[in-house]
């Protein structure tokens, strides 16, 4: 089967598209016409190597060094120096995907022919992500000011034969590995090494990952409301569109006609049309709302995720030969912020999940016992997983102090404002995880207080998850050794197969449930 092609520097990088070239859906290559930009950009550097120029970077040194002029016969070891004095980072790994993606990300931004990069070196970047021989990178050291120097000094040791690699599930020396397929190591050109080390793609990396992941949990979200909803006896009225064409955020909107949807039909929901309660709490209530404006962080997240992994973003950036840039484009301040700002979002998610676990447990909806079990006393039932998630839910909140309120001034006062938004990709993800953890959490007493509701039944699409469930957890009618059930239910909110199985369900009862394409809120 031919895969479809990616044409680094040409076509416009999708956060889809990032994903598909990492897990090897697309590959990812260089035109003609990409290469001769390539060429006629590392020709200019030749140019001012050659000429009495002074350009930052080229022949002068970095940083607070930009005055320390170098000599032609320097300019290669000053390179590959650079790449040495800048790996500095520290702490365990970061994920192998997310190497992956910074490789990719960053031969798409060389790939347009503003950096001076040779043509040898963009293919050996392009190398290593067709063969699988990821750079190892420290998750810590970035302060996203002059781009990710250190993770990037790292992501980009291995060209020169240093650092270490992941191939075939281990870490390996760089040396080891090139031997294995007769490389040598390369040597660079003037420029290169700052091409190659100044840049934002540890932070869009993380936020690449961060929209994939944050828009699982948004589906997720809504998905498993809809079954703590039929389980708490909610109102579907909270979710008529004509509540919401009076306040018409479009992420409102969609959490509300998604939710009403699910919910449509519902013999659960018929069996309470005419009961006595007059509203619900909040955390049913205010669904649409408190998701919807999740949602609006989301796609303004991926709205400028997509502008950045677009751009070129280090420096100096050669426009012509005329015209050299020593500028700012590697300032993470434009992912800081947005990050930050999803950070919170992605928080309020879980926040509004752990209230549904505690609303479930109280006892007060008809049919459903207190801690969601018929014998308690002698049983503890579900109380202490609201525990847990207290516990996540309390986590995120510390998590979401903004990074990019915070500056130190780094390279001598050079860099005197940096926007720590490689802390705040990496938040993001920790938050994320936090929530996926607390939806686990929350899809087990869904599932539990709708057991309570038999024989009636709710909607097709809500009957189908719910037995998905099922197939993998059990009602539970006393106290168990509650760990494995917990890892069974992370792993089905982890996978997002409870989304498969939604909207396989609803494509076989005609039902509107998100589906693939076709709304600005649903894929990306």
């Amino acid at each position: 089967m031919i895969k479809p092609l990616f044409h680094y520097g040409e076509d416009h990088l999708k956060v889809s598209t990032a994903l598909a070239i990492s897990n090897g859906q697309y590959t990812g290559i260089l035109t003609e016409e990409s290469r001769e930009r390539i060429r006629k950009s590392a020709g200019l550097v030749e140019k001012i190597v050659s000429s009495d120029r002074i350009v930052y970077g080229i022949n002068t040194g970095f940083g607070p060094l930009c005055t320390t002029l170098i000599s032609r016969e320097d300019t290669r070891l000053l390179q590959e120096n650079i790449l040495k004095s800048h790996a500095v980072g520290v702490g365990e790994p970061i994920a192998v995907e997310l190497s992956k993606l910074m490789l990719i990300l960053k031969a798409h931004a060389l790939a347009k022919g503003f950096s001076g990069i040779q043509e040898s070196t963009i293919d050996r970047i392009i190398w290593h992500i067709e063969q699988d021989v990821i750079p190892v990178v420290p998750k810590q050291g970035s302060v996203g000011a002059s781009g990710d120097l250190a993770p990037l000094s790292h992501l980009f040791l291995p060209l020169i034969g240093l650092g270490k690699v992941h191939y075939k599930g281990e870490i390996r020396s760089t040396g080891e590995v090139l031997a294995v397929f007769g490389l040598e190591p390369l040597h660079l050109a003037a420029k290169e090494g700052l091409a190659l080390i100044n840049g934002t793609q540890f932070i869009a990396a993380h936020a690449v990952k961060g929209v994939e992941t944050f828009h699982q949990v948004l589906m997720q979200a809504d998905l498993i409301a809809a079954l703590m909803l039929e389980g708490m006896n909610a109102s579907i009225k909270p979710f008529f569109r004509e509540l919401h064409e009076l306040r018409p955020y479009a992420g409102n909107q969609f959490v509300a006609d998604t939710i009403y949807h699910l919910l449509e039909g519902s013999e659960i929901v018929t069996s309470h049309a005419n009961c006595s309660r007059v509203q619900d709490p909040y955390s049913l209530r205010c669904i649409p709302q408190v998701h919807g404006a999740s949602r609006t962080a989301w796609l303004h997240l991926k709205e400028l995720v997509e502008t950045e992994i677009n751009a070129v973003t280090d420096n100096p950036v050669l426009i012509n030969e005329d015209l050299t840039i020593s500028g700012g484009n590697f300032h993470g301040q434009p992912l800081a912020m947005v990050l930050d700002y999803a950070c919170l979002a992605a928080s309020e998610i879980g926040n509004i999940a752990d209230r549904r676990v505690y609303l479930s447990l109280e006892g007060d909806t008809p049919n459903v016992p207190k801690l969601l079990l018929r014998s308690t006393g002698l049983n503890s039932g579900f109380m202490i997983l609201q525990y847990t998630t207290a516990a996540l839910a309390s986590e995120n909140k510390g998590l979401c102090f903004p990074s990019s309120a915070d500056s130190i001034p780094t390279s001598l006062g050079q860099e005197d404002h940096v926007s720590m938004g490689s802390i705040g990709g990496r938040k993001l993800l920790q938050v994320l995880d936090n929530v996926q953890k607390i939806q686990s959490i929350e899809l087990l007493c869904a599932a539990q207080a709708l057991d309570f509701h038999h024989p009636l039944k709710p909607t097709p699409v809500v009957a189908a998850v719910h037995a998905h469930v099922r197939s993998a957890i059990p009602h539970l009618e006393e106290d168990q050794a509650m760990s494995e059930i917990m890892e069974t239910a992370q792993a089905l909110t982890y996978s997002g197969e409870l989304i498969a199985v939604a909207r396989a369900a609803a494509k076989q009862e005609n039902k509107p449930y998100p589906g693939k394409g076709g709304n600005l809120f649903d894929e990306f």
